[in-house]
């Protein structure tokens, strides 16, 4: 509860200046996790070198986007893609993830349903993060309301 009141405390005050201890007790991370995302240039540099060196609420958002791209399944790799493209855009606009690159060699799980003939349901489970479970009750469901809707007469007729 504490680091949670910290934490909204800090989000307020845009000019705190954290050590790394801090930081990383704020983004729930350890050290050697953020200085490879510096290394990476995912995060920025902080300002300083050695114990004198610091980061300001600048890092603290590179961080917590991080961790939210990284929660919501995404490599590395497709992070800083979607950082850079965050920097050569427009100040305002919302960010909005370039395409995938799908690269020689990538592989992919995909669950596939033939609904009808010409209707079919394609679904990366992992990236959804739906469960095996879960993918079948979806899979049940769009049967039933495709059933649903080839049993409806037309407004037409």
């Amino acid at each position: 509860m504490t680091l949670i009141l910290y934490r909204i405390g800090v989000m307020k005050n845009k000019s705190h200046k954290f050590t790394i201890d801090e930081i990383c007790a704020l983004v729930e991370m350890n050290k050697r996790t953020v200085r490879y995302y510096i290394q990476k240039g995912l995060v920025d540099r902080p300002d300083g070198i050695g114990k004198g060196a610091f980061y300001g609420h600048s890092h603290l958002e590179q961080l917590l986007g991080i961790r939210k791209w990284k929660a919501a399944g995404l490599s590395l790799e497709r992070i800083q893609d979607i950082l850079s493209s965050e920097k050569d855009g427009a100040a305002g606009d919302k960010p909005v993830p370039p395409p995938l690159v799908k690269k020689q060699g990538t592989v992919e799980v995909w669950s596939h349903m033939n609904v009808s003939d010409g209707v079919e349901l394609h679904i990366e489970p992992h990236r959804a993060r739906l469960s095996p479970e879960q993918v079948r009750a979806l899979f049940r469901e769009i049967m039933s309301l495709y059933k649903r809707i080839r049993e409806e007469k037309p407004e037409n007729e």
